[in-house]
């Protein structure tokens, strides 16, 4: 399945990025609580076009028919109904990251990114530019959608595999409706786009 591409376009003015965590928590009448992670390591996003152009001369700066490609991306998606993958221009690719440590027999690994001193493996890999197994390059692997590295003999047991990658987030839109302004002549504005990371 190709997911479709939240566009990346000039008129974009903010995005801000809110890492979202899970707990439940059961409070006994001793005063003590048992806490139980339910999930972490995902997203809620939020970006603003200030302009967004409606035609593909008059404002050449925002590209062609910008308002048509958010618009048509939130329509394509069905509100929140669809997914797309949304490239963080900050966040979005791994250089010689350490994925696993070989045992003899395994021949799939999740690719993992590093933040800070956490893993996080809830990512869609865009490309991947080269793998290594204890330092070497090696060529005797493929990609499986949306982050398996799968290799044709397994890698040494003690082997270390790393991997440099680009990556996007598998996101949903939060509403099932979405502002667009029409402030001046074939100029558009949504300063609100709202949309979250998902669990694949």
């Amino acid at each position: 399945m190709t997911l479709p591409i939240f566009p990346t376009l000039a008129g974009q003015t903010f995005a801000t990025k809110s890492p979202i965590t899970a707990t439940n928590v059961a409070e006994h009448d001793s005063g003590r609580t048992v806490r139980t992670a339910l999930y972490r390591g995902l997203y809620e996003f939020e970006v603003g076009f200030e302009a967004l152009a409606s035609d593909a001369a008059c404002n050449p700066g925002l590209g062609a028919q910008s308002l048509q490609s958010v618009m048509g991306l939130y329509l394509q998606c069905g509100g929140s109904y669809g997914a797309f993958l949304y490239v963080d221009p900050n966040d979005n690719a791994a250089t010689n990251q350490t994925i696993a440590t070989g045992d003899g027999a395994t021949t799939q690994f999740i690719f993992v990114r590093s933040i800070g001193a956490g893993l996080d493996s809830d990512f869609y890999v865009t490309g991947v530019t080269s793998v290594a197994v204890n330092g070497v390059a090696v060529s005797n692997w493929s990609l499986i959608a949306p982050n398996l590295l799968s290799f044709s003999a397994p890698p040494l047991s003690g082997a270390t595999i790393t991997a440099s990658f680009a990556y996007a987030f598998v996101c949903r839109f939060l509403e099932d409706s979405q502002d667009f302004e029409n402030f001046m002549q074939n100029l558009w504005a949504a300063k609100s786009v709202k949309f979250r990371s998902t669990r694949q």
